[in-house]
This record gives structure tokens, C-alpha cells and sequence, in this order.
């Protein structure tokens, strides 16, 4: 898979409610079956239905409920993208100020299908010269963009996404506030002042990213879920299990099979 790019086959068994979920890259769902209900603070309540097409500019961070259809999973394809690639196709366009939200594709006025496949295309074929990879991985977005869809481009970082950035290099390491303050170069102080500012502390930022990332392996493999408590960096299945039944108000087995 290219660094770049990457593709998920999400599948979820049971409604839940996800709050506050943070998205630090352009992620792009292809809704396949069911339904993604998305409330932001800015924007409000938006739906995307099977079929549609929802991108989440980076920094987003959203109120998410997936509700599969009776008798049958949600299921999705989730696409990520890097800042560069998204520059290469947007920076010379002014963008509206409804690319700065979720947006909803519908697939009734535009080709989401040949986009899809293009991604598809272009990220499992192993055997492309790197010149042809790079400029393949821009045609899903100039689709896009002639179809009169807009990406925000030049993301400053925040904060939080930067810490969040370093925790995700290994999300199995024990992670102290010291730590993360001598790799920004700042003392702890400061760098809890600056992390602050974002509306979440160091310990939620950690308890978080590693939340959403088990929920991730949840949706997108067949890992066990004492296998995904431990790479995410919780002492035992058991301590993973309680702080993600406490967060999103479902057990972790739930996602993958519908409750009784």
C-alpha cells in the first residue's frame, strides 16, 4: 500500500455512537450499504446514504453514527490521503467555504465508481514505475476536482494533530507528557499550555488516539481484540474493553457482531 494513499474495507455489525472523533488527514467514505450519520459543531446534522460519497477535510473532528441496514453489516471503503497530494490538485483554486466542512457526494450527479477504481487501481498495483504511481495517484482528485468537488489544501497543523501524529508512530510505547515536550522541543508546561488550547489534555489526546485506532482494526481486520488492546497500548483486553465501553458505550466484539 502507498504511503499516501491508503484504502480500508470498514464493515460495523451494530449502530454506535462515536463522539468527538478526530480525523488529522482528507478522508474520503464510499458508502457501500447502510447509512453514516455525521454531526459537527459548525455545520450540524449531515447524512450520507449507500452510494454517496463523504469526505472529511483534516482536522475534522465529528459526532459519527454508522447504521447498517437490518439483517446485514455496514460496510464502506475508506480513503485517506496525504497534504501533498491534495496541494498538488487544489492549491492554485480558491476554495469555498463549504469545502472547510464534511461534504456529502451524492452518486446520483457524479462518477464516484470510476473514481473509486482508480484509487483501487493505482494503490494494488505493485509493478507501476514510481513516475507513473505518482501521477496516478492524482487522477482520483482531478476527477474530483472537475467535477466540482473541493479539498482544503495548505492544513496548518495543530497541535493536537501533531501529538497525535507521534503517538501513532508507536501506539504500544508508554507515552509521558516529558516525553512528547522533549520531542517538540518545548518544556512539559508549555507544551500542555499549547495542547490545551485544542480543547483536550495530554491524557485524553493518548486515551483517544488509542481508542480510535483499536476502533479502526476493529472495523478494518479480523485481529483478535486482545491482539488490538495490546498494539494499542493497553495493559490487558480486559482495561482496553472497559475504556472503550465507556467512550463509545458499546463493547469492542459488538462492532464486528451484532448484539442479542
Amino acid at each position: 500500500m502507498d504511503s499516501r494513499v491508503s484504502i480500508f474495507t470498514i464493515s460495523q455489525a451494530t449502530t454506535a455512537t462515536f463522539v468527538d472523533l478526530y480525523f488529522r488527514l482528507t478522508f474520503l467514505f464510499f458508502i457501500k450499504r447502510g447509512s453514516k450519520h455525521v454531526e459537527t459543531a459548525g455545520q450540524g446534522k449531515i447524512l450520507g446514504e449507500e452510494g454517496d460519497l463523504m469526505i472529511f477535510p483534516p482536522a475534522s473532528m465529528v459526532t459519527m453514527v454508522n447504521r447498517p441496514v437490518l439483517g446485514e453489516d455496514y460496510r464502506a471503503l475508506g480513503v485517506c490521503f496525504t497534504h501533498d497530494l491534495i496541494d498538488a490538485v487544489y492549491a492554485d483554486l480558491p476554495i469555498p467555504r463549504e469545502a472547510k466542512g464534511v461534504q456529502v457526494v451524492p452518486a446520483a450527479t457524479h462518477q464516484l465508481a470510476d473514481i473509486l477504481a482508480l484509487i483501487q487501481a493505482t494503490v494494488n498495483d505493485t509493478k507501476l514505475p514510481e513516475a507513473i504511481r505518482q501521477h496516478r495517484l492524482l487522477e482520483p482528485l482531478i476527477w474530483l476536482r472537475e467535477q466540482g468537488v473541493y479539498l482544503p489544501t495548505q492544513v496548518e497543523e495543530q497541535p493536537v494533530s501533531r501529538v497525535r501524529s507521534l503517538i501513532e508512530t508507536d501506539l504500544s510505547h508508554p507515552w509521558k507528557a516529558d516525553e512528547v515536550a522533549e520531542h517538540f522541543a518545548m518544556s512539559e508546561a508549555t507544551m500542555r499550555r499549547w495542547l490545551s488550547k485544542t480543547g483536550q489534555g495530554f491524557a485524553k489526546t493518548l486515551l483517544h488516539t488509542r481508542l480510535e485506532h483499536g476502533l479502526s482494526l476493529l472495523q478494518t481486520t479480523d485481529t483478535q481484540v486482545s491482539q488490538i488492546a495490546l498494539a494499542c497500548g493497553f495493559k490487558t483486553p480486559s482495561h482496553f474493553s472497559d475504556a472503550f465501553r465507556k467512550r463509545f458505550g458499546i463493547k469492542p466484539k459488538d462492532i464486528r457482531s451484532a448484539s442479542n
